[in-house]
């Protein structure tokens, strides 16, 4: 190789590695690029950067709720607002996935106990026999914080639609089915500050939670 060959080569590699560095995500929220972005109830990551081209292309949102909670206290989509929440769907009598979810959501809890702007918010499938008090008892035995973790309970008719309409809980097979219809899934649903679905994640396994909690971080600003 000639003098003149390897300089060129050596500055040749330097501005490819450059050019890499640029289209590099910079440091701060763009983290959140780093998470989809789900549309419809097939659960098609759509993958966006550009906050324009995220406003045209992503309509989907969840919708306006009102439901109680284990205080008592009516919990609507303003507990909320601007803030990221993780929403699931469960009864306090399931003897089987119902519990190992709830275990694996109070280590997001006990993650994000003391950041403000992530929320729990676990709807009752069962709201007929899920009261209030039973609600209080359940979160009681599991640790769930009052302030970071609402068990919602209400409506049957609401609760399904919202969890099919919205959370699209059961991907697209339940996006059809009515609220007569008994709805019971693994799925935990990642929801950003804009009200938009980012994650779906099976709430049984450890491995999915770990996703989440890192997802969580990189949509916080």
């Amino acid at each position: 190789m000639s003098g003149i060959q390897l300089p060129l080569r050596i500055s040749g590699l330097l501005g490819l590695y450059a050019c890499l560095l640029a289209c590099q995500p910079k440091a701060g929220n763009d983290r959140s690029a780093a998470v989809p972005y789900y549309n419809t109830p097939t659960f098609t990551p759509v993958w966006l950067t550009d906050p324009a081209e995220v406003d045209k292309t992503i309509t989907h949102r969840i919708a306006n709720f009102s439901f109680r909670d284990q205080t008592g206290q009516v919990v609507t989509q303003a507990a909320v607002a601007d803030r990221i929440h993780v929403a699931n769907f469960f009864f306090t009598s399931c003897p089987s996935i119902c519990p190992r979810m709830t275990n694996l959501l109070k280590t997001v809890q006990d993650t994000f106990r003391h950041e403000p702007r992530v929320k729990l918010l676990s709807f009752s499938v069962t709201p007929w026999l899920d009261s209030v008090p039973r609600l209080r008892r359940y979160a009681d035995q599991k640790g769930v914080l009052d302030s970071k973790w609402h068990l919602l309970t209400g409506s049957r008719g609401a609760i399904y639609d919202l969890a099919r309409q919205s959370y699209f809980a059961e991907e697209a097979i339940g996006f059809t089915r009515d609220s007569t219809e008994f709805l019971h899934t693994e799925h935990i649903i990642l929801v950003d500050q804009q009200r938009r679905i980012r994650g779906v994640y099976n709430g049984t396994q450890p491995l999915d939670i770990d996703k989440l909690i890192a997802d969580i971080r990189a949509l916080l600003p």
